[in-house]
């Protein structure tokens, strides 16, 4: 452990990163400079989840997993945010695409992964049953208020609220979140440990104090060298979405998925090792973090802005929302696991995908 913390990746990439971000923006480089920052974000997220298990193993469960889904959540809406004030007629969708995508990508792609890769190396898996039903819960309020009930609360207004509306859901579902934060941090945390911890978890040592906090400073650095890597790519990603003749809510899919790499990569590692408790706690609460803070963010930029915000799904996105909510509370509601549910989750995933392309 100490030889990796202090091996050269751990701060090259981060540094890479800004270095990248500040030349995107001097010049332009045009395709090049593309294909660099595509090549450099992937560093940059292998780096950002090593960064993120050292503070998770110093700050033990659930702790550790909720800074990762924070951090990465943070950002992510400042991303939003930003490319939204940049052309707030043209993104009125934006964030429900995202925002969308997201809670697709984590239930069905992440989750459904993480299964399959645990069942198939341990056959059968454990998880805390009372943590995932609080989480599905929550997340099954969160995505009907912003996501479903804005077809039909303001009819007039089509797929958005009416700015009393409005301020009431993002108020709503900061306090949603806000009730899932104290029952997985101090009311109800042990709804959120292990279920048990392999021997090589018990006996290492977690890292020191001054390790800890120099990885929660490069975590930082590479995340928002991540974010800013992906705003770089995001014309390039709408010239080829523009190219190829597809519709313009993949780009939400494609700025969801680069920002939610690095839990991605920390929730399969932590199935393969037997902790599928850590992959979930990852997955659902940084679907739950996407909607409570992403959210009200968007919504208080629309309402000072002025702009229409568009926040209700069609039909089709309606109908595989709901599916994957029936899925995972199916799936996740006996506290075992194996490959059969990992292999549903991720045909529904493929299934969301081929027609978000091929609508």
């Amino acid at each position: 452990m100490t030889a990796m913390r202090s091996a050269w990746w751990t701060w090259a990439w981060p540094l890479l990163s800004w270095i990248i971000l500040t030349l995107a923006f001097a010049i332009d480089g045009g395709g090049l400079v593309a294909a660099i920052a595509g090549i450099t974000l992937l560093g940059t997220v292998f780096t950002a989840v090593y960064h993120a298990e050292v503070i998770a193993h110093r700050l033990g469960e659930p702790f550790g997993t909720l800074v990762l889904a924070l951090a990465v959540t943070i950002i992510e809406t400042a991303l939003i945010v930003s490319v939204m004030l940049a052309a707030p007629a043209d993104k009125a969708g934006l964030a429900r695409d995202t925002v969308f995508a997201a809670v697709m990508i984590v239930c069905n792609g992440i989750v459904g992964f993480c299964l399959l890769i645990g069942g198939a190396r341990h056959h059968e898996q454990g998880f805390q049953l009372q943590g995932a039903s609080a989480a599905l819960a929550v997340l099954a309020a969160l995505t009907f208020l912003a996501l479903i009930l804005p077809n039909y609360a303001a009819t007039e207004l089509g797929s958005a609220y009416n700015t009393p509306q409005l301020v009431f859901a993002g108020l709503v579902s900061l306090v949603l979140y806000g009730a899932f934060l104290f029952i997985q941090t101090v009311r109800h945390r042990d709804f959120f440990l292990p279920v048990q911890l392999d021997d090589e978890e018990k006996h290492e040592l977690p890292p020191s104090s001054g390790a800890a906090a120099l990885s929660a400073g490069l975590l930082l650095i590479s995340l928002v060298g991540i974010v800013g890597l992906a705003k770089v790519l995001t014309p390039t990603v709408e010239f080829a979405v523009a190219r190829l003749d597809v519709p313009k809510a993949v780009v939400g899919v494609i700025i969801a998925a680069l920002v939610l790499l690095p839990e991605a990569l920390a929730a399969s590692r932590a199935a393969r090792m037997n902790r599928l408790q850590t992959s979930l706690n990852l997955a659902l609460g940084s679907a739950l973090a996407t909607i409570g803070l992403t959210i009200p963010a968007v919504a208080a930029v629309s309402i000072v802005l002025g702009q229409r915000l568009q926040l209700g799904l069609d039909t089709k996105d309606q109908g595989l929302l709901a599916v994957t909510l029936l899925l995972s509370v199916i799936t996740l509601g006996t506290g075992r696991t194996t490959v059969l549910q990992g292999i549903v989750h991720l045909v529904t995933f493929a299934a969301f995908m081929f027609f978000a392309v091929v609508p």
